[in-house]
């Protein structure tokens, strides 16, 4: 039997419109082929023919839960097919329960098959269904990450969403100190870090020892083979390149850059003020952002075209 890829799952998602499980039980029904996985999904009523198939999901919302403490916090981002179901308080109240509940799921799957918050008669993915009916959009939980703080330490996760939703970021900030931990002055310091993520899209890393070697050496094989040095002696090459290269890893590196709200000093030099203040060491763990709809082609469509093929269909 073929590997079931998550890609190929999310592909025939996108497709059919099916849920996520149905699309995964028809692929391996199918030994993962893709077109015979849409007519066994049809057949079975589970997928529409036609209009309801390919209905991509690129608008919707990305939202954030904190649990009360700090200690667990979830980014998810939940899609649908225009802006004004994104805005429906159903689909709003949607997302927001979703966040809540994946605090207990460990992926996207157990999600799914949970009992649904608020009817657990049903579990997540039929209550989707129904949300679906009601709607008339397809609705897709495209992907979350939850950020729980190890056992024994001390320190916050925190979020901030952006842009009415359409940006989303989540942190991790540790500290030697409980009691500084949960102090107003550290929630904060945290807020403003995810703030930060959120203002700095090139941001992929916390430091630059945190830079794998092979995207470093690539970015060196570019810099290398680009025009202007060309004709540059090895030696001399080399040492440019080097600068070119510590500067560009930095960009890349959320302690490295200007804070958003004092440009003076760096990330890294707010971190060691806010723990000279506290008395600890102030350590940021990790970083998430999500951005609405990345990586989803959307289709383009041509309001004129769609009515002379509907006219010409008829």
């Amino acid at each position: 039997m073929a590997e079931i890829s998550a890609k190929l799952v999310q592909e025939l998602r996108q497709k059919t419109g099916a849920g996520m499980m149905d699309c995964k039980k028809a692929l391996k029904e199918n030994d993962g082929d893709i077109e015979k996985a849409i007519e066994w999904l049809r057949q079975k009523g589970i997928a529409k023919a036609e209009k309801g198939a390919g209905r991509i999901a690129a608008e919707g919302l990305v939202d954030t839960y904190i649990q009360p403490g700090g200690q667990v916090g979830v980014l998810i981002e939940v899609n649908c097919q225009t802006d004004f179901v994104a805005r429906n308080e159903a689909f709003k109240t949607l997302v927001q329960n979703l966040a809540k509940q994946a605090t207990t799921a460990e992926n996207l799957e157990s999600l799914l098959a949970q009992p649904y918050i608020e009817d657990e008669s049903l579990n997540v993915e039929d209550f989707i269904k129904q949300t679906i009916a009601q709607l008339g959009e397809n609705i897709q939980v495209r992907r979350f990450v939850k950020f729980a703080l190890a056992e024994g330490t001390q320190g916050v996760v925190d979020s901030y969403i952006h842009t009415g939703g359409r940006v989303g970021v989540l942190v991790e900030l540790d500290s030697q100190s409980d009691s500084a931990a949960g102090g107003e002055e550290f929630s904060t310091l945290a807020r403003n870090v995810a703030m930060q993520v959120a203002a700095c899209p090139n941001v992929e890393y916390v430091n630059v020892d945190q830079i794998p070697a092979e995207v470093a050496q690539k970015e060196k094989d570019i810099e290398m083979g680009r025009d202007d040095l060309a004709n540059k002696p090895q030696n001399i090459k080399e040492k440019i390149v080097q600068g070119r290269i510590e500067k560009r890893l930095k960009e890349m590196t959320l302690l490295d850059q200007p804070y958003i709200r004092d440009q003076s000093i760096t990330v890294e030099e707010l971190i060691k003020q806010s723990a000279s203040q506290l008395g600890n060491s102030i350590q940021v763990r990790r970083f998430t952002r999500y951005i609405l709809g990345e990586g989803i082609e959307k289709q383009e469509s041509n309001f004129a075209e769609e009515v002379a093929a509907q006219v010409g269909g008829k």
